[in-house]
């Protein structure tokens, strides 16, 4: 299985990154993405990735931390997307529930990796909150400029982006939110993605799938994500596996 995003470099594995990344192995997960969420944080990312076979990496910054990087241009991204070890832009896009980034520094931002994207061909990984039709406004329109890559992850959206999205080619990824009891309208939209355009992800340290919920999250656990999809498409952990596994190295072409 092929875990398409996890937050590696975060202080919760700080002191046993090597044994969370044993535990993924012994369950599986014969590949990795290393997410950046901040530029200022690649270099750890990407040393993660430099350090182990299995794990590539982003580079972008999340829409929580735009207002720290109001400077960034696209050829930032660019250049340190030149590494073969990334294969990803972002992740970026809208969050309108915290709010701890202006809006208007936020769409800058996203659109900034939407330019990177572009230009590099690399899959842009988008995260979005109450911001459904801003998102798929702002894809859409960047879409008329030229296409690009698209992954909406961690989808807990709303039908309307989701299907916005799948016009536009992108695929969409869920996470351990598929296994919990109160995620029935996330499981309803995902119900209706085609099986071609889902791969699976932990994004941890959070979000946890049962049976495990309330613990810390990490890679391990991917196995049960995959349980939450195979349930709801009445296939095998196994076959959801290999079918989210060949759409995640047909998203994340310089992966191997």
């Amino acid at each position: 299985m092929f875990d398409t995003h996890v937050n590696l470099h975060a202080e919760a594995y700080a002191e046993d990154l090597d044994e969370v990344l044993s535990r993924a192995r012994s369950a599986g997960v014969t590949r990795m993405l290393a997410i950046c969420e901040r530029l200022d944080s690649f270099p750890r990312v990407k040393a993660i990735a430099d350090a182990n076979a299995d794990i590539w990496c982003s580079v972008g910054t999340h829409p929580h931390h735009a207002k720290d990087f109001t400077d960034t241009v696209a050829d930032d991204l660019i250049s340190r997307a030149q590494d073969p070890q990334v294969v990803a832009i972002g992740e970026t896009g809208m969050d309108l529930h915290y709010g701890y980034s202006p809006q208007d520094q936020q769409e800058a931002s996203f659109r900034t990796h939407i330019t990177a994207a572009r230009e590099t061909g690399l899959p842009l990984i988008v995260h979005t909150r109450e911001a459904d039709d801003l998102t798929a406004d702002i894809l859409e329109d960047e879409t008329s400029k030229g296409a690009f890559p698209i992954l909406l992850h961690c989808y807990t959206g709303g039908p309307d982006l989701c299907q916005r999205g799948l016009a536009l080619g992108a695929y969409v990824s869920v996470s351990g939110i598929l296994s919990f009891k109160s995620a029935k309208e996330v499981r309803a939209v995902i119900a209706d993605v085609p099986l071609d355009r889902i791969i699976l992800e932990t994004d941890c340290p959070y979000l946890t799938p049962m049976p495990y919920r309330g613990r810390r999250n990490e890679p391990a656990y991917l196995p049960y994500v995959a349980d939450a999809l195979a349930d709801l498409h009445g296939k095998t952990r196994e076959e959801i596996g290999e079918i989210c596994e060949a759409n995640a190295l047909r998203l994340f072409q310089r992966v191997s």
